[in-house]
């Protein structure tokens, strides 16, 4: 047969005659956007993602159904060619009912895959799920220790008792790891040659570092603490997370080839211009380590403490003389750590003074609930008027008695002072844990927000001096969860990756189909209660810093995974749609209006089918007909009326479906999933 010549962006092809666009380019390693195309059936042309623009005519063509003529210039990628597609895309999406992602990782501020570590926890491979966990946290075992985990307040499975016990799970399975004979090491790719520094080595500087070794960068942490780990080993107290565990994950990073260079302060030890010149690329992820101001009378005198630190302080050993009152003002966890901590160090009596109530205070109430069994007293509607000394020393704190007034911009009722009415107590020492600031001495050339922070692009987080990102407490809005500062590592890991290959620094939000869901949708299931955390009793655990928790049981960690309603889509990974609509951004919304009907059944014997999921795109029903040639599926209705139903004439047809499987195998959207 003849060849024929064709340009495909820019790549001279020569090709047999008779051939479509979409079949050349394909067989030539070029990938044309597609959902109702396959090799081993008729030309259906139905999604209309595959068109592409040729050169001389005015309209787009369909690569799918367009024969291939000698000297036709093509073009898979222009702005015309991605208006059409992102189009197409929206109109689908938009009719698209199901979870690409459980409500649990999309909650999740790094995004963890949630549902396959579970499983993998559920079915005893705690090394596997370890190994997808640290795709997007490697610090596993200290994070689920301490994170306020907002993915449990996602869970579904809140709507038949209560959500998951996500976090500790996470913890179990690291634990398991860490202590086998093997524990999980990934592949770090070929040498780039590109060196990258980081400073700071708490959870943000180690998460980069991590990612960018992985990428085969030579990467150098400069710390300015005698230890890495940052507010994780300086910040939280042993007794939440033992520095055992978080030094073995931190060796495990280091065992990666990561260069750790602790009691270096930039601007003191070395310059920050210095570190600039010596590197391929910066990242500054140096926290938050001043504490705010009270901001009342007397806050100078002796005894006024910050809880960053007074936990600093307690962290590295040494024992503050606090005296036997001690007043900590805040209602966050770093508030909860410093008056547990203060009933550590032998304080009698601690008092939490907060403003708001205890139904707004923003600590976790499990952290509230334990401080109260260990003798904590919580004065909620209470502030700060005045802190009143005695030869410069703290010795009493006047409080002004609030109430709750109208809704702030946050929406919380704001606590305003109740006239005339006020409390005193006795105390020794006042430790203030309202927030924390961040001090960007030695970066002189960086550009702070107004509040002090690295103004950082949140999007790919590079500063305003070439080649300098920054993550972490010490960006943008500030201090906040670890795991937070580990999810903008992660966005910094990649676009430093990104930059030292030469690469656009465009990044954008992915986009993820979500499913709105009531109670009433899962009246169905079995109530199989929350596994129990088992903990010390509040007088043995009040008396010294040995950790609260003493960890699940085998079979409490496996049973609880199993509590998972694996609510994402199990063909996410290889869902093209989902690929295809995030190759741009998108927004379905617009198009938002009637829906086809959205249904799960079972009546393919071994195959559920979502129709939900369902694009229409007739893959199913054309295999069914043309390959397996049987003809089980078809098209019901018309407009938003039309599904796609099976019909089952003789025993002999359910027993070929049972065995057959090829049109879950061709589905692209994961409307079709094979029943175990």
């Amino acid at each position: 047969m003849d060849k024929i010549k064709i340009t495909i962006d820019g790549k001279e092809i020569f090709v047999e005659n008779g051939k479509t666009v979409l079949e050349v380019a394909a067989e030539n390693g070029i990938e044309i956007p597609n959902l109702c195309y396959n090799k081993n059936l008729k030309i259906y042309g139905a999604c209309g993602l595959c068109v592409v623009e040729i050169n001389g005519a005015q309209k787009l063509f369909r690569a799918c159904a367009t024969a291939a003529a000698d000297g036709m210039v093509i073009n898979t990628d222009t702005p015309r060619v991605k208006r059409a597609r992102k189009v197409a895309l929206e109109l689908i999406m938009s009719d698209h009912v199901g979870d690409c992602k459980g409500p649990c990782s999309l909650n999740c501020p790094a995004h963890t895959d949630v549902q396959g570590y579970l499983k993998q926890i559920a079915l005893g491979n705690d090394k596997k799920a370890v190994e997808i966990i640290k795709k997007k946290i490697p610090l596993p075992a200290s994070i689920g220790r301490v994170c306020p985990h907002p993915c449990e307040a996602n869970c579904r499975r809140k709507f038949v008792e209560e959500p998951l016990s996500i976090a500790y799970l996470k913890a179990f399975a690291a634990d398991n790891d860490l202590a086998s004979p093997e524990p999980y090491k990934p592949e770090v790719a070929k040498a780039t040659g590109k060196r990258v520094s980081i400073i700071g080595g708490g959870p943000a500087g180690l998460s980069a570092a991590y990612y960018l070794r992985l990428a085969g960068h030579t990467v150098t942490i400069y710390d300015a603490m005698p230890e890495m780990g940052g507010m994780l080993r300086y910040g939280i107290p042993e007794y939440r997370l033992p520095k055992s565990v978080l030094a073995k994950e931190i060796k495990a990073i280091e065992k990666l080839g990561v260069l750790m260079k602790n009691n270096v302060s930039i601007g003191k030890d070395i310059s920050f211009e210095e570190i600039r010149k010596n590197s391929d690329a910066v990242l500054i992820a140096i926290g938050a380590w001043k504490g705010s101001s009270i901001r009342c009378p007397g806050e100078e005198l002796e005894g006024v403490l910050s809880g960053i630190d007074f936990l600093r302080e307690v962290n590295l050993g040494k024992r503050p003389d606090i005296g036997k009152n001690v007043a900590v003002v805040g209602g966050g966890n770093t508030a909860m750590d410093a008056c547990r901590t203060a009933v550590r160090c032998g304080a009698e009596n601690v008092y939490v003074i907060y403003r708001r109530t205890r139904a707004e205070a923003p600590a976790e109430d499990a952290e509230i609930e334990e401080a109260i069994e260990e003798g904590v007293n919580f004065k909620f509607l209470t502030n700060p008027a005045e802190i009143i000394g005695e030869n410069g020393k703290v010795k009493e704190i006047k409080l002004q008695i609030m109430e709750l007034g109208e809704p702030d911009d946050s929406g919380r009722r704001k606590p305003v002072p109740v006239e005339g009415k006020f409390e005193t107590l006795e105390v020794d020492t006042v430790i203030s844990a309202i927030g924390q600031k961040c001090s960007a001495f030695g970066l002189d050339s960086v550009e702070l927000t107004k509040w002090g922070t690295v103004a950082a692009n949140e999007n790919n987080m590079l500063t305003n001096l070439e080649g300098v990102f920054a993550a972490g407490d010490a960006t943008n809005n500030g201090a906040s969860i670890a795991v937070d500062a580990i999810a903008e590592a992660n966005i910094a890991a990649k676009a430093i990756d990104a930059y030292l290959s030469g690469l656009p620094l465009e990044f954008f939000k992915p986009y993820y189909s979500e499913k709105e869901v009531k109670e009433k949708d899962f009246s169905g299931k079995e109530k199989i209660q929350r596994a129990v955390m088992p903990v010390r009793t509040p007088e043995k655990r009040k008396k010294n810093f040995n950790s609260v928790i003493l960890g699940f049981s085998e079979e409490q960690a496996r049973n609880e995974a199993k509590r998972c309603l694996e609510c994402g889509c199990h063909d996410f990974k290889d869902c093209r749609l989902i690929r295809y609509a995030n190759l741009q951004p998108i927004v379905p919304e617009k198009f938002k209006g009637q829906e086809h009907k959205s249904f799960v059944e079972r009546k393919l014997v071994t195959i559920e089918r979502d129709q939900g999921k369902c694009i229409l795109c007739n893959l199913c029903v054309r295999t069914c007909k043309e390959e397996a040639q049987k003809g089980i599926l078809g098209l019901v209705g018309r407009g938003f009326e039309t599904v796609i139903k099976p019909e089952f004439e003789s025993p002999e047809t359910v027993r070929f479906c049972k065995d057959c499987h090829k049109c879950a195998d061709v589905c692209p959207t994961g409307a079709l999933k094979i029943l175990e």
